[in-house]
């Protein structure tokens, strides 16, 4: 498949423009396994979750590329910065999503109480297109427990409030937005995800410092 021009980049992969309508994921490290991600995208679009189309790879390095329908809109995160989507309609629609993807069944666990989880949900992995939302970046997803996933999202939510900037107001009223929600957030499930969010590598070092605040916060919305 021929590549055109980069479109995005985020901190593992860049993404290219391909064939009419697809674009194509290429992962930095050639390490990820889009064969894998790709089997799970296809599993949650088949029960109504909203994803982009998947195609099968047609590159030399099949389990790194991933080549997937092209969307047209704004990111979740975009429309907050731009005053098309508030914080807290943001916050909400993150809640919305996870509830949903929870109604999947597992892709191969035959455990009921398992579920399908993304991992990374979060506003900048939220494709805002005319026909609603689209999730995307589903290289972390796992099969468990869904409060593992609320607490990944609350974390990430809460490490921006936490580091402060420009970005850390709107995060704090989408943290608070998500968590007012009827969730699935478990004491485990945020303990689990603190753990990985400091031993990811691609996190920096006041990120990894803001966990013991991020943590504060989100028990702050708990009660």
């Amino acid at each position: 498949m021929r590549t055109g021009r980069l479109i995005g980049a985020g901190r593992t992969a860049d993404v290219y423009e391909a064939d009419a309508g697809w674009v194509l994921r290429r992962d930095r490290e050639g390490t990820g396994d889009a064969v894998a991600e790709g089997a799970v995208m296809e599993h949650v679009r088949a029960h109504g979750y909203p994803v982009p189309r998947v195609r099968p790879g047609t590159t030399r390095s099949p389990r790194t590329d991933l080549v997937m329908e092209r969307l047209s809109g704004p990111t979740m995160l975009r429309a907050c910065l731009d005053g098309a989507l508030t914080p807290q309609d943001a916050g909400g629609l993150l809640a919305g999503l996870l509830r949903l993807l929870h109604e999947v069944p597992a892709h191969r666990s035959t455990d009921p109480g398992v579920r399908v989880l993304h991992l990374d949900l979060h506003p900048d992995n939220v494709i805002l297109t005319a026909d609603g939302p689209r999730v995307i970046d589903w290289s972390n997803a796992e099969e468990g427990d869904p409060g593992l996933d609320w607490g990944t999202s609350a974390v990430i939510l809460a490490q921006v409030a936490a580091v402060g900037g420009p970005l850390a107001g709107p995060a704090a009223v989408m943290l608070a937005a998500l968590l007012a929600d009827p969730s699935a957030l478990t004491p485990d499930g945020l303990a689990e995800a603190l753990r990985r969010r400091a031993a990811n590598p691609t996190m920096g070092a006041d990120e990894v410092a803001a966990l013991p605040a991020a943590e504060e916060l989100i028990r702050s919305h708990l009660g």
